[in-house]
């Protein structure tokens, strides 16, 4: 091409990525938007990518954007002739219509659920203030329909976490045809089978894993004690630090992991506990063991504890008690009363408060503060416990529009919480 006289000068600072085969053609990649993101940090405005990663490469607005199908065109767009194939467009085109998914991501609508009014009610709760939620109880209950629904309550992605988002699914190879901004909260829903380096990330091409997947959304775990229990004990650090750390030798690698957790689990291992008009041929020995598969140090860390029973055959037949866009104007509430906490410091989410936080903005008067006192000691709780009380109190009060949290509101918690600690067990 040089030769030819085709090939000018190349365009100073260009960044070209893609897969070369024998024939000439490109080949699309992974880990497009994080190349162009490390280019923008660097002050590099030209980038050259294969056409099917182009719009990858467009959604983080910047710079100009060249799509090509063979080396001869990348050196045609390198030199920014405009024989390139699609004219080295600005890099505008977000695609955040055509990518976003609809509202409830596509896993259905509550108002699809009858009865379960007081299920929907404490999951709009959690995702109101990003808190951790196990659903319990007899099989076909209705506990994996709801916690799929869950997304569909979360808002939309702010900008800086939708980037961050694609970033990650961009280095799974995950994006897809569309390749624009993902601007819906993530739903990863992994097999019990799964692997720990398949859930947390590793293997010998480090390579995120479900937990980082989920990152901004939704990680459920259906039938949470039939996972390996050494997966589940690796779920505690990253549910703290919203992040995970993997170390090989000579280096150390991180992935943002910050996911609200939603398990669900049979009540015990033959499932009938709880269950009307069946009879439970479980031990109270082989409950608890069953429940050690949990493992004590992750349930702790699970604010609210949701029993989920059969709907009565009348109540299939009934009108919804709520559906997802009602929840959503709820969740939407106490989201607002965050965000403006949120500018004074504090975290943007109730569920991830920290000690001193909790102190300022979960602050009880003379007499919610007695009855709490009071509640905690028939209960019996750990000081993990009370934080996570008084968080979700926060959380609720804020789905009211109540500046001071209210006794009601406390007891509320409290019920939310209540199950799998001290006398009250599962």
């Amino acid at each position: 091409l040089r030769r030819s006289g085709e090939l000018g000068e190349v365009e100073s600072e260009t960044l070209a990525l893609g897969e070369l085969q024998l024939s000439g053609k490109l080949r699309p990649v992974r880990g497009v938007l994080s190349a162009v993101a490390a280019a923008m940090e660097d002050g590099i405005r030209h980038v050259v990518v294969p056409r099917e990663n182009a719009r990858e490469a467009r959604a983080l607005d910047y710079g100009i954007v060249r799509g090509v199908t063979s080396l001869r065109q990348a050196a045609l767009a390198m030199c920014g002739s405009n024989a390139a194939p699609d004219g080295g467009r600005d890099a505008g085109d977000r695609g955040s219509d055509e990518n976003a998914a609809p509202e409830g991501n596509g896993a259905g609508d509550f108002s699809e659920i009858r009865g379960h009014a007081n299920v929907k009610r404490a999951l709009a709760i959690a995702a109101a203030g990003g808190h951790h939620a196990l659903l319990f109880g007899p099989p076909g209950s209705g506990k994996t329909l709801a916690a799929q629904r869950v997304a569909g309550i979360l808002p939309r992605l702010s900008t800086e976490r939708s980037i961050e988002v694609t970033r990650i699914h961009s280095l799974a190879g995950l994006l897809g045809g569309n390749g624009g901004l993902i601007q819906r909260p993530p739903v990863r829903c992994p097999h019990h089978s799964a692997t720990v380096e398949g859930v947390v990330g590793g293997g010998h091409a480090i390579r995120p894993g479900e937990i980082s997947l989920a990152h901004g959304g939704v990680l459920i775990l259906d039938e949470v004690p039939e996972f390996r229990r050494d997966l589940l004990q690796s779920l505690r650090e990253p549910m703290e630090s919203g992040r995970v750390e993997i170390a090989r030798a000579g280096m150390v690698c991180w992935f943002p992991a910050d996911f609200q957790l939603v398990l669900t689990a049979n009540p015990c291992p033959c499932g009938n506990l709880g269950r009307d008009e069946a009879v439970c041929v479980c031990s109270r020995y082989e409950i608890e063991r069953y429940w050690k598969k949990l493992g004590g140090a992750l349930l702790d860390r699970i604010d609210l504890r949701i029993p989920v029973k059969p709907v009565p055959a009348r109540q299939l037949l009934c009108n919804p008690t709520a559906s997802s866009g009602e929840l959503r104007t709820l969740v939407g509430r106490a989201r607002e009363a965050q965000k403006k906490r949120a500018a004074e410091g504090v975290a943007t989410l109730n569920g991830k408060l920290k000690p001193d936080e909790i102190l300022k903005y979960c602050a009880l008067d003379e007499k919610t503060a007695a009855a709490f006192e009071q509640a905690m000691r028939k209960v019996s709780l750990s000081s993990r416990a009370c934080h996570s009380i008084l968080r979700v109190a926060r959380t609720i009060a804020d789905m009211e529009r109540a500046e001071l949290i209210r006794a009601t509101d406390l007891y509320e918690a409290i019920q939310l919480r209540r199950y799998g600690e001290g006398e009250f067990f599962f």
